[in-house]
């Protein structure tokens, strides 16, 4: 494989390994980092790549082991996952504080998560992978999968009604 059939292949899929990585490791530069070297690695197993079924789905899959191994190395206890995609059009600034406020609770109750359950949550909310991609890139069963997102999804809810109800009277 040349450097151009390389590119062809893996430049659609660069920024989600970037934006992977960057939910686990919070910092741009590790991120770009192990982007970096998942490239690099991907680049070593250039000639071999047609035989995989999916590049993409090994590619993040590389890129959320070499990021969960950056973790244990550093023994981290500081991971965030971090929405920067979101954008509020012509919303007007009581809603614009209103909504950040919401983003910044949602981010606190997303660091309470287990790490398998952020990381279903950032495949399947944030990158939309399917079910099925996201069985292959986490070795994991779509059922099972399914669950985990299911009860992250009900955590946040729950903490995010209690957040918004709190000091309210019940019953009126």
């Amino acid at each position: 494989m040349n450097q151009n059939e390389f590119l062809t292949v893996v430049l659609p899929f660069k920024d989600k390994l970037f934006r992977l990585a960057k939910r686990l490791l919070v910092s741009t530069e590790e991120a770009e980092d192990a982007t970096q070297e998942v490239l690099v690695k991907l680049w070593t197993k250039s000639d071999n790549l047609q035989t995989y079924k999916s590049t993409e789905a090994m590619a993040m899959t590389m890129t959320k082991n070499y990021c969960l191994d950056q973790l244990k190395a550093k023994r981290s206890g500081n991971m965030q996952l971090v929405h920067t995609n979101y954008t509020d059009g012509a919303a007007g600034v009581e809603q614009t504080v209103e909504d950040t406020d919401s983003l910044e609770w949602v981010n606190k109750i997303m660091l309470q998560l287990p790490e398998q359950q952020r990381v279903i949550i950032q495949l399947r909310d944030i990158e939309q992978y399917d079910f099925d991609e996201m069985a292959e890139i986490l070795k994991m069963s779509e059922s099972a999968i399914r669950v985990a997102l299911s009860r992250a999804r009900k955590t946040i809810r729950e903490n995010m009604t209690k957040t918004h109800n709190y000091g309210m009277e019940r019953g009126r």
